[in-house]
């Protein structure tokens, strides 16, 4: 990669309807939205239908990852990631809740942020603490990739041998490691 460009990879989301078009039409708008002189779009995923949690608790899911170069710093990229989500009337009320979009930036350049010990404690808060606190600055890489079927396929379709910088593990080896019910509710659109 040219210069102080690093590759990132970024998860998309969504489940609600953005100005009356289906998420599948939502996500492949934010992927173009995505594409600007400091981002560089390298690889897209097939976009996967993905069942809400808990079963019943809402319309389906459409997720996809993308493979960005870019020469903007990791704050900076978040930052451009929540910009295209707000054009897109995502709305920040409940963690972990229904959307019209969600950007996660899962890695960038395989930074380890703010430090390990931070990633760490984000890494291994309790799943109750994890659905109510949100961290007040950047954590990468993002630390649910390993816990996240609806991440990991996808990612493993655009980078199955991108390592975690932490875990040392291939998106193909953490999602082996998830049981194969999850990951067979995901299914390509």
């Amino acid at each position: 990669m040219a210069g102080n460009r690093k590759l990132s990879l970024i998860a998309l989301g969504g489940n609600l309807p953005a100005d009356a078009s289906a998420p599948e039409v939502t996500l492949s708008k934010a992927i173009a939205a995505l594409q600007a002189e400091d981002i560089r779009l390298r690889s897209v995923s097939r976009f996967f239908r993905t069942p809400c949690f808990p079963a019943g608790a809402g319309p389906d899911y459409v997720n996809a990852a993308v493979a960005v170069e870019t020469s903007l710093s990791a704050e900076a990229l978040l930052a451009r990631l929540h910009e295209i989500e707000a054009r897109f009337a995502r709305v920040r009320e409940q963690r972990w809740g229904m959307r019209t979009l969600d950007l996660d930036l899962l890695d960038h350049g395989g930074a380890v942020l703010p430090d390990a010990a931070g990633y760490r404690r984000w890494q291994g808060l309790p799943l109750e603490r994890q659905m109510q606190e949100a961290p007040g600055q950047i954590i990468l890489p993002h630390p649910r990739i390993q816990d996240r079927v609806f991440v990991l396929v996808p990612l493993q379709d655009i980078a199955p041998r991108w390592r975690h910088p932490v875990l040392q593990k291939t998106a193909s080896e953490m999602l082996a490691e998830l049981p194969p019910e999850e990951a067979a509710e995901v299914c390509p659109l």
